[in-house]
């Protein structure tokens, strides 16, 4: 037997992987083990968000040093299940899975089953029977990821990568990660979304998990594309721009989804750009301090202008899509780890 080496001979990056190991096992980390999925924001107790950022911040640290796979989940095989296009999302959850040591099934839609009438629950019966342990989907319809759930064996996890206009977790996770790494703590931070916050996953998983973490949240856009109900959830609605941004610590700029024009909810492009497009100067109404975020991808010029998006000493746009690694990282670990690791 090999003996455990002695903390003199103990490398940093040693270090953090024992670190990153005892992070699965924490009592939040065992709290979201237990829920098996990972379905929206609004599901994750205060002390299970600390282990997701807790691991989340090792991992980080990890790939910063080596690229090397940790060979944490060698006996693990994971699906990627994308009935909508993806860059960022599907590149981060296919990167954080290798990078674990785990194997990968990354499906295409356009060539699978699905063509031939397929149903999402049948192409998960297939899945699963193949041995996959975790299956990562993102589909057009709000709920695609609860449907799959009645059929969905206890040693198998479910993590949504966006469904409709519901929830994307993981963004929102990775969204509050940048911020905490750049800011602390959001509690008492003014938080300003801005955009078509109605047809967004990413706002609602984004309200969900800051505002009952104590930030202050403000949304503004057209009232077209203000959701009922969003002051029930805990958010100070705004159709003009000034009120949002004063003082805001952070603005979350959303795509403008060009078909909302065709379907008449704007005017015209040309009317939002006037009103509600971001800009370096509409930023100064934030603090000194503000910093931008948004999902992508980006239509430059529309929601906000291109000088503004490539300004690293306000946009945060490439930290998040490089800190979508490590967030996805952390909620694999955490879901897939077994129980007592050897």
């Amino acid at each position: 037997m090999t003996s455990k080496p002695s903390s003199a001979s103990t490398t940093p990056l040693e270090s953090l992987r024992t670190a990153f190991i005892e992070s699965a096992y924490t009592d939040g980390a065992k709290s979201f083990r237990r829920g098996r999925h990972l379905l929206d924001t609004s599901d994750l107790a205060h002390d299970e968000v600390d282990s997701l950022i807790e691991t989340a911040t090792l991992a980080k640290r990890i790939i910063r040093r080596s690229k090397a796979s940790l060979d944490l989940l060698t006996d693990k095989v994971v699906a990627t299940v994308f009935f909508e296009n993806s860059t960022r999302t599907r590149s981060s959850f296919d990167l954080a899975a290798r990078t674990l040591g785990a194997r990968v099934i990354n499906l295409d839609i356009s060539t699978s089953s699905v063509t031939k009438g397929e149903t999402i629950n049948d192409t998960a019966a297939t899945l699963i029977a193949l041995g996959v342990d975790a299956i990562i989907q993102r589909h057009s319809a709000s709920g695609a990821c609860h449907q799959l759930l009645p059929t969905i064996p206890s040693h198998v996890s479910v993590i949504n990568a966006g469904d409709g206009w519901n929830a994307h977790p993981t963004q929102g996770l990775l969204d509050l990660f940048t911020m905490m790494e750049v800011g602390g703590s959001v509690e008492g931070k003014k938080i300003a979304i801005v955009g078509d916050i109605k047809h967004s996953r990413v706002a609602r998983s984004n309200i969900r998990l800051l505002v009952p973490l104590g930030a202050n949240v403000h949304a503004c856009a057209p009232p077209s594309l203000l959701p009922e109900g969003i002051t029930e959830m805990g958010v100070i609605p705004h159709v003009d721009l000034a009120p949002a941004l004063e003082n805001a610590d952070f603005v979350i700029a959303l795509r403008m989804q060009t078909e909302r024009q065709q379907q008449g909810l704007i005017t015209s492009l040309d009317d939002y750009r006037k009103l509600w497009r971001l800009d370096h100067s509409r930023m100064k109404m934030a603090k000194p301090t503000v910093r931008l975020l948004h999902p992508g991808p980006i239509n430059r010029g529309v929601e906000l202008t291109p000088e503004l998006a490539d300004d690293i000493s306000i946009s945060l746009i490439n930290l998040q899509v490089s800190n979508g690694v490590p967030v996805r990282m952390a909620a694999l670990l955490l879901l897939l780890v077994p129980e007592v690791f050897k």
